[in-house]
């Protein structure tokens, strides 16, 4: 087995912010690799945010955070949610709060999740692209359960264009606003959530996604 250092451990902790035994049975386990041990920690953060993001614990206090784009016809103000002051003071959570207020400027999502979209505008897309996929000859001799999944497909595009935490991240793509939620609950180690965002557009109609 491979020595670990307080060396070792320290430059683990200062690139995954996890404590210090935590650190050093992560590079134990891991046989002082100091990639895997990182790996083994980001996976084990999550799988804990995941059980936090289920819980019911209230979520009084967090910020609200504004962006205007330079040209000032943009405009943007979003609420976050977390458990406790000393969170929503924290660099990590203050961030999320910018780069997700800079993020719905730029890709103008309409809702913050899927639940709140209201069932006619969901029945009014999916007649839509039922009616779209019958006019193309190619698709005349499919039978309808084949059409269904091809709408299913379409369906979950149209989430992903409109709803906030399906959108794919402005500054990652590879990454969902979903799961940049969860990777914040890792860090700072108790619930968050997105409340609601209103973006202003000159000349546009406010797009909200105030539940009130």
């Amino acid at each position: 087995m491979a020595e670990i250092t307080a060396q070792m451990v320290k430059d683990l902790r200062e690139a995954t912010g996890a404590g210090p035994l935590d650190c050093k049975k992560a590079l134990e386990q891991n046989a002082g690799d100091f990639q895997k041990s990182a790996d083994f920690l980001r996976e084990k953060g999550l799988a804990k945010a995941a059980k936090k993001l289920g819980s019911d614990r209230a979520m009084n206090e967090g910020l609200i955070e504004s962006y205007l784009h330079f040209n000032k016809r943009i405009g943007v103000m979003v609420e976050v949610n977390c458990e406790t002051d000393f969170v929503a003071a924290t660099e990590a959570f203050q961030q999320f709060a910018k780069d997700l207020a800079l993020h719905i400027a730029n890709l103008a999502p309409a809702y913050v999740r899927r639940e709140e979209i209201p069932q006619n505008v969901i029945d009014a897309e999916r007649h839509m692209q039922l009616r779209i996929l019958k006019e193309d000859p190619k698709n005349a001799k499919k039978p309808d359960d084949i059409l269904e999944k091809i709408i299913e497909g379409r369906m979950d595009k149209f989430f992903e264009e409109i709803v906030l935490l399906e959108q794919p991240f402005l500054k990652d793509d590879s990454k969902t606003i979903a799961q940049l939620l969860q990777e914040l609950v890792a860090t700072v180690g108790e619930r968050c959530d997105i409340r609601r965002f209103a973006r202003f557009q000159l000349g546009a109609t406010v797009e909200s996604s105030d539940e009130a």
